[in-house]
């Protein structure tokens, strides 16, 4: 994992919730995870093509998803409905399509692709030769991870 590559998402992370939820994130400590099994019980895959390539999940406990969903849309949300999970799919679009803006400015054209949701914990996801970078990020509304599996084609 090109240590260029993690700065972007770290950005687009903050812009975008300093936007839609009016808080920066704090960064915890980054860290290579050698799972091949999803430990969220709501995880977004989005895919990314072009110069770079790979996928980026982003993994929330299912309570942090309802709270940033609900924040987000402006309603609470006591079930993780379809609204919900459209509200996250929404979000982890933004932040990634942000971060590939900016490694596009930094000279790595991508693309991504619509994003996946992915429900319940343990789901095996190899990234097979892809490292996982894994980002942790706090908010007042809970904890979510961003995990980068990227690599210069």
């Amino acid at each position: 994992m090109r240590a260029d590559f993690v700065n972007p998402f770290l950005q687009a992370a903050s812009e975008v919730l300093l936007s839609e939820i009016g808080e920066d994130p704090a960064r915890g400590p980054i860290h290579l995870d050698p799972s091949d099994s999803t430990g969220h019980e709501v995880t977004v895959l989005i895919g990314v093509t072009g110069e770079v390539t790979g996928i980026v999940l982003l993994g929330f406990a299912e309570t942090t998803a309802r709270t940033l969903a609900g924040r987000i849309l402006g309603r609470p949300f006591e079930t993780f409905d379809k609204l919900a999970e459209s509200g996250m799919g929404e979000l982890a679009n933004v932040i990634v399509g942000r971060a590939t803006t900016l490694l596009a400015e930094a000279g790595y054209t991508s693309n991504v692709t619509p994003p996946t949701l992915i429900m319940g914990s343990g789901t095996r996801l190899s990234t097979l030769t892809y490292q996982r970078l894994v980002i942790p990020l706090q908010t007042s509304l809970g904890n979510f991870k961003i995990e980068i599996a990227l690599k210069l084609k």
